[in-house]
């Protein structure tokens, strides 16, 4: 389910001259019935809208006073968002002709009284914002707005925005129609809130949000996609300069490619974007690579494996993006522990709609080709999963089927459809190009007509300081560590990033540095580990060169220094 609430402004919405229809609260019931809930933002004081609408209990959060004001029906719980006015400022408009409705935080009138009321807010100098609602007049500290009351109801509930309806009318109704993932104006709103919606109802004030409650019961509003274009998500440019994008909710993508190819690289934007646009992600990485990735929390390392009830407490935050580092739990026990994360992750999805993307990286170690899928039958309905791996073909067919995009990067993509092909049975078109060069992809949306289709990925802005940080002086697990044994395997040191590689080179012995040259030990653990192809392939030239191990050191050593610890 994308859309886990409703919300709703009351005068002119949900209310025709302050009374809401008995046809309509059997709707707003009927919708809570399917899980969902229902949040109510009106501009009226809290009172008021107690003495006019009994109903209230069937909402879970109610902000009032245009955003000033958050209300529990269920506990009766008030709390303001804002200072109350100045009593000299309400003073002031009564002595100047003006008689305020005032309440916790706001202040309201009619107009024509709108020249009096800023001239008051200037003589006496306030920071307070005036409100135009229908001929109403309502101040309020500045920056409160329905907006900012929304996001406080969203916080208590678990809630994003990303998975909220609004529904409005008025000019006071722009501000949290525009915070909601899907906006909604009903048949009589005024043309300004019309024209920005992304849907208008036929029916106008109750019988439109009927209209609306019904639509979501039945489609969770699935065919309203194709017009919410503003929110997709860029994955790179075409050939021809058009932007590639997929939608934020509902797709399943496979990234694949050899080691080194600008898989995790092109993750890493991915997930940029989607902390950007304030998409809630989890990844589960079994390789560190995502350590000290901007926008999230990381959990676990080389020395403790992740608690699953860690993760999922800090999942809990709408706000909070979880990497789960899988270092130090052994190789045997990843699919283990994902069959028990899972579960706890559909489970946060199916009350709140959250994480939004699960990244499965290096997906072969997680879900792998002979896992028993007995235990995933709970989540036959999968989307929103990131698929990451060099061997789709060791990849369980449960996942690897369920693709709806694939992303193929490296110098060879063919291997990777011809894999794809045997696990799932489906023909898969011919790849337009054999070779692709460093940022390159092959696309293939398999529900389409669409061919395959060659584009330029997107750039991840944090991953090259990353990879400069974890890789030059960072700490490597044992098994991406260089080890300088020598021909007689009589040493055992470690070089557990690149810094310390280029100090234990310039010490160890001319025959130990030209035993692993002479091996090709150094481009190998340079291209496999380090997952620098230039500076690989840099080294393998060396290493194939007749020249005496000083100046290799030094052409080696360079090369690392140059490429590591310039300035970026």
């Amino acid at each position: 389910m994308r859309y886990h609430a409703l919300a709703c402004d009351y005068d002119g919405t949900l209310a025709e001259h302050g009374t809401v229809s008995q046809e309509l609260i059997a709707a707003l019931e009927r919708l809570r019935a399917t899980g969902r809930m229902l949040i109510l933002v009106t501009g009226r004081r809290l009172g008021d809208l107690l003495n006019v609408f009994p109903h209230v209990t069937l909402f879970d959060r109610v902000v009032a006073e245009n955003g000033a004001l958050l209300y529990h029906p269920a506990t009766y719980e008030e709390r303001t968002i804002g200072e109350p006015p100045p009593q000299e400022f309400v003073d002031m408009l009564r002595e100047r002709g003006v008689s305020p409705s005032v309440g916790r935080v706001i202040v309201a009138t009619w107009e024509p009284h709108q020249t009096t009321v800023i001239q008051a807010i200037r003589d006496l100098g306030l920071e307070m914002q005036v409100i135009f609602n229908k001929g109403a007049v309502m101040v309020l500290p500045s920056g409160v707005n329905k907006a900012t009351g929304l996001k406080y109801a969203l916080y208590d509930l678990e809630l994003s925005f990303h998975n909220i309806v609004g529904v409005g009318d008025a000019e006071n109704d722009h501000a949290f129609l525009s915070l909601c993932e899907c906006s909604v104006a009903v048949a009589d709103a005024l043309p300004a809130i019309k024209k920005n919606a992304d849907l208008v109802t036929e029916g106008a004030r109750g019988a439109g949000v009927i209209e609306l409650i019904d639509r979501m019961a039945a489609t969770d509003l699935i065919e309203l996609e194709p017009r919410l274009t503003r929110h997709g998500l860029k994955i790179g440019t075409r050939e021809d300069g058009g932007e590639v994008r997929v939608s934020p909710y509902g797709n399943n993508i496979l990234v694949s490619g050899a080691s080194g190819s600008g898989k995790s690289t092109f993750a890493a934007g991915f997930m940029e974007q989607l902390a950007r646009k304030k998409y809630q992600f989890c990844i589960i990485d079994p390789e560190g690579d995502y350590e000290g990735l901007e926008g999230a929390v990381v959990v676990g390392s080389s020395k403790s494996a992740p608690i699953v009830e860690g993760g999922i407490r800090l999942l809990e935050r709408y706000d909070q993006n979880v990497v789960l580092n899988l270092l130090g739990i052994p190789l045997a026990d990843r699919p283990g522990f994902f069959r028990e994360f899972l579960p706890r992750l559909q489970e946060l999805r199916t009350r709140t709609g959250r994480p939004h993307w699960i990244v499965l990286d290096e997906a072969h170690h997680l879900a792998p080709l002979n896992m028993d899928i007995s235990s995933f039958a709970f989540c036959r309905d999968l989307y929103g999963f990131m698929m990451i791996t060099v061997h789709p073909a060791h990849v369980s067919p449960y996942f690897l089927s369920s693709a709806q995009l694939l992303i193929v990067v490296g110098e060879d993509p063919e291997y990777v459809f011809t894999d794809f092909s045997k696990i799932t049975g489906q023909v898969v078109p011919q790849a337009p190009v054999r070779r692709l060069e460093p940022g390159e992809a092959v696309a293939w949306f398999r529900q389409t007509s669409e061919e395959l289709f060659k584009f330029r990925t997107i750039a991840s802005h944090a991953a090259h300081r990353r990879h400069l940080r974890k890789y030059a002086d960072g700490m490597l697990s044992p098994d991406k560590s260089f080890y300088f044994r020598g021909p007689e395997g009589k040493l055992n040191l470690r070089a557990h990033n690149l810094m310390l590689f280029v100090q234990i080179a310039d010490g160890v012995d001319d025959d130990t540095w030209l035993y692993h040259l002479g091996r090709g030990d150094f481009s190998c653990w340079l291209r496999l580990s380090i997952k620098d192809d230039v500076l690989a392939s840099y080294a393998e030239r060396i290493e194939n060169m007749s020249i005496p191990p000083r100046e290799s050191r030094a052409l080696i050593r360079e090369a690392i220094e140059e490429r590591y610890t310039a300035p970026a």
